[in-house]
């Protein structure tokens, strides 16, 4: 039976497909905002241990990078391999499309190897045409930077393992440490370091922790609600009718 509640001159009498659809994008967009609230708590703590990370530099001592919370700073010496660097591309700075270059050194205290983020290189305006990202090696050195994930997509498509036949350096879109591995021929530890703005031979290092700042996904969820409220109240108003008017799609009699 139909729900009907009259109220004055009007009569509230939603039909029962309105309300199953109503109920269905409001399912959809709560659901979807709480999906944006939860990305926004997790940004916050990104947010918040990428700050505290800066408090102090650590010496590395030994340790493997898994071992070091996130986004900690480190320092460590060894050498880099300006002979086999891989381009990271579909990195933006400041708004403009370029590369992220991902440099190995050798650790002098263990021989683990691990890749360095030196930071981000603008695109030239051609594939054919890579960025010079060279450099004289300086031996051993003594770096420091911040402990962190290799950037990840969101899709499987926007990922491209480095090609293996190319020379160096490699371009590469959003590939997994194993990948990166197999076009080197070495072992890598599965975090990379992001070279301190301060040190030499890096490029652009405006670092920050990944995704969109905290407030913004919050933003997201509110608008997301919002849609639900506003379908709620687009099916109430076209559910109300005056009194003695025909319901939603059925005509109205004709007069004798």
């Amino acid at each position: 039976m139909p729900l009907l509640l009259k109220l004055g001159g009007r009569v509230f009498a939603p039909s029962l497909l309105a309300t199953c659809l109503t109920a269905l994008a409001c399912a959809g967009f709560v659901r979807l905002g709480l999906w944006q609230w939860h990305k926004g708590v997790h940004a916050r703590y990104e947010w918040t241990e990428f700050a505290s990370g800066a408090d102090e530099v650590q010496a590395l001592a030994g340790r493997r990078l898994v071992a070091v919370r996130l986004f900690q700073r480190v320092s460590l010496a060894g050498r880099l391999d300006p002979e086999h660097q891989f381009l990271l591309d579909n990195r933006t700075a400041r708004g403009n499309a370029g590369y992220e270059v991902l440099t190995p050194l050798t650790r002098a205290d263990s021989g683990q190897v691990l890749l360095v983020d030196r930071g981000w290189v603008p695109f030239t305006g051609s594939r054919a045409h890579l960025p010079d990202v060279s450099f004289a090696s300086p031996g051993r050195l003594q770096l420091s930077g911040r402990v962190a994930d290799l950037p990840s997509a969101g899709l499987a498509s926007g990922r491209a393992p480095p090609d293996w036949t190319s020379p160096w350096p490699k371009v590469t879109s959003y590939p997994t440490i194993l990948e990166l591995e197999r076009a080197l021929g070495r072992s890598l530890e599965p975090r990379i370091l992001l070279l301190d703005p301060h040190e030499p031979l890096g490029f652009v290092r405006d670092w920050q922790p990944p995704g969109l700042p905290p407030l913004r996904y919050l933003s997201y969820a509110i608008q997301w609600w919002c849609f639900a409220a506003l379908a709620v109240a687009i099916w109430a108003v076209l559910s109300t009718r005056r009194t003695g008017s025909p319901p939603p799609g059925r005509p109205t009699p004709a007069a004798p």
